[in-house]
């Protein structure tokens, strides 16, 4: 994984009057933190860290008072109404060490026909290199059929990367459309139906 580098300035000023002002000058006020180490309050560069948030689990390079920290992003808020990003906590990592983070589950191919499926975890937590963290994991539902399931302990991971979440919570389900499946509850229940009548309208006639 590349680094992205971002170019911050050591921060002296607090409080949301301080974020505000901060924020008016297209920069965002953020948190470097980690290793046993006191938080470090930086600004970064609002355009630049606004495109680099849009890949997940990025690494980060961090430029402040002359030094370089790697990080990767563990929290970020966000305007609810613009989207834009307000504060960013930022994790100090080194190489070779292993870190806890979510990766994004996408859904691969298609299942037998008549099928549907639906995504029961949306992302998957995992352990893995700080500087080789994976963005997201594919999972294969080619050809399942209805009632088919696949579990967390069942998706193929990058190597080196140890799965967190639960191996026996489910990640896709496939199923039959509601409406069919509601169409062939009618139908035998109606059959049922029918069979009754037979059945007591045979009772009456030998009685």
């Amino acid at each position: 994984m590349s680094e992205i580098k971002l170019a911050a300035e050591a921060r002296t000023e607090f409080g949301k009057g301080a974020a505000r002002r901060i924020r008016r000058e297209n920069k965002i006020p953020a948190v470097l933190y980690g290793h046993g180490t006191d938080p470090v309050h930086i600004t970064l560069p609002g355009h630049a860290t606004m495109l680099a948030m849009r890949q997940s689990n990025a690494l980060f390079s961090i430029e402040v008072e002359g030094t370089n920290e790697l990080a990767v992003a563990k929290d970020v808020q966000r305007d609810a109404v613009r989207g834009t990003i307000e504060h960013v906590d930022l994790l100090l990592v080194k190489r070779g060490e292993k870190i806890a983070v979510d990766i994004t589950v996408n859904v691969v191919g298609e299942s037998a026909p008549g099928t549907i499926h639906f995504v029961e975890a949306q992302t998957l937590s995992v352990e893995a290199e700080a500087t080789h963290l994976p963005e997201s994991v594919d999972v294969s539902i080619e050809g399942l059929e209805a009632g088919s399931h696949v579990t967390a302990g069942e998706v193929e991971l990058p190597q080196g990367v140890i799965l967190l979440t639960d191996p026996a919570a489910a990640v896709v389900a496939v199923s039959e459309p509601r409406a069919e499946v509601a169409a062939e509850d009618e139908a035998e229940a109606e059959a049922e139906g029918a069979t009754e009548e037979s059945a007591e309208a045979a009772e009456s006639t030998e009685g």
